[in-house]
């Protein structure tokens, strides 16, 4: 099964985007394995300095999760116009490395409105080198009416646009790692398959 990491960045404990991620979770249990990430407090403010040299540990357990997952789904509600300011500070320690380059993405903003949030993200993520495409990005407005208690997605058209993300999450993580297996090393007169 295709190793997911899904980042939660939501900074609240019962949030929407955390039940979203469970729901993904449910969708998905047949065909990938997912982790979650939904700490990002944990994670210092950003230092310039301390990117590439003296990075704290927390910084490095994130960026190996990352560098592990063979796709990554970011869902995350809008703040003030904007991404959280934890998502923002954890994508701004992976700005001078390459753990998101080439990475099939997913990515998933829930909130009130968020369009100003998922275009903001959408930018970042592809100043990180992140691969997505249309069908992996999904904006979902008024998330708090579309989820009931029981953690079920009660509009149609959500669900119905969720499993449109999901089958194309699939096929890009699928097809990205396909392509990745067949890079060619031709030294010695041998192919070999690069992982």
């Amino acid at each position: 099964m295709g190793q997911i990491l899904a980042i939660n960045g939501s900074a609240s404990q019962n949030s929407s985007n955390r039940k979203l991620i469970d729901i993904f979770v449910g969708l998905t249990n047949g065909f990938f394995d997912v982790t979650v990430f939904d700490n990002l407090k944990a994670l210092p403010h950003f230092e310039p300095e301390r990117a590439l040299d003296d990075t704290p540990k927390a910084v490095l357990d994130f960026r190996e999760l990352i560098e592990k997952a063979e796709g990554i789904l970011i869902c995350t509600p809008e703040y003030v116009f904007s991404i959280p300011s934890g998502l923002k500070n954890a994508m701004e320690w992976c700005v001078s490395t390459t753990v998101f380059s080439g990475k099939p993405t997913g990515l998933i903003t829930a909130s009130a409105n968020g369009e100003k949030g998922h275009a903001e993200l959408q930018l970042i993520m592809q100043t990180l080198m992140a691969v997505f495409i249309r069908e992996t990005t999904l904006l979902i407005k008024g998330i708090k009416e579309k989820i009931n208690d029981q953690n079920t997605i009660v509009d149609r058209k959500i669900e119905d646009s969720l499993t449109v993300f999901i089958d194309a999450f699939r096929n890009l993580t699928v097809s990205r790692s396909s392509e990745h297996r067949k890079q060619v090393d031709v030294s010695g007169g041998r192919d070999k398959y690069l992982c």
